[in-house]
């Protein structure tokens, strides 16, 4: 059976692709088929790479096409409507939702990974928190820990909730090595979000994603 999850987080660098692949990881660990997409990315090298989308495709265990992986990839690093309109293009989430269905046939795991944080406008008409509701995935999300952490995670999962989205389980990234009272943060948001902890990832400055695999639980539908 392929289970398929949206990833966001509380804010842009918060570490969504580093998770998003140590998810990977931790999958593959287990001998599952996973991979993920990027549906929206923007910001290329010279060779008009995306380092995200390319270390998703890194960690996946399965090859799938680019135009799977990522159907909507742009230039700049600036916000994805900023950049889309700049390139005179419009992202239509049924293009989106046609590469999902692609890929979880393929799949035990599909991870697919929002763009900046729950609610960042893809276009005129619609932003990542609508195109969430079209898929109707359970949800991951991605706490950046440090400063202010706790006001962003509750605010995205309430903008959630309101969606009737579920919150699969939630992730502790640590972004920040000297944030103070880490575990009085930790507390508040285990007993405030309404979902369950899926692991604290510490800080790596290399960010190793399959070192992180091991600090995290795949989402209750694997715990067999």
């Amino acid at each position: 059976m392929s289970y398929s999850y949206f990833l966001t987080g509380t804010d842009t660098a918060v570490g969504k692709t580093f998770i998003t692949c140590a998810l990977l990881h931790a999958a593959r660990q287990r001998g599952l088929r996973a991979a993920a997409l990027k549906p929206v990315a923007a910001g290329t090298d010279a060779a008009g790479h995306n380092e995200d989308v390319e270390q998703i495709r890194a960690a996946s265990t399965i090859v799938l096409p680019a135009s799977i992986i990522n159907p909507y990839c742009f230039s700049a690093a600036v916000a994805p409507h900023i950049a889309a309109a700049e390139e005179n293009i419009s992202i239509d989430f049924g293009r989106i939702v046609a590469a999902c269905g692609v890929a979880a046939s393929q799949t035990d795991l599909l991870v697919v990974e929002g763009v900046g944080g729950f609610c960042v406008p893809l276009g005129a008409d619609g932003d990542s928190a609508d195109l969430a509701v079209l898929l109707g995935l359970p949800v991951i999300l991605v706490v950046g820990m440090r400063l202010g952490c706790i006001n962003h995670a509750l605010l995205t999962a309430e903008a959630i909730g309101r969606r009737k989205l579920k919150i699969a389980g939630w992730v502790a990234n640590r972004i920040d090595p000297s944030m103070p009272r880490l575990e009085e943060n930790l507390a508040v948001l285990n007993s405030r979000l309404p979902a369950p902890l899926l692991g604290v990832v510490p800080f790596d400055a290399a960010a190793d994603s399959s070192r992180a695999a091991t600090y995290l639980d795949l989402p209750a539908d694997f715990a067999l």
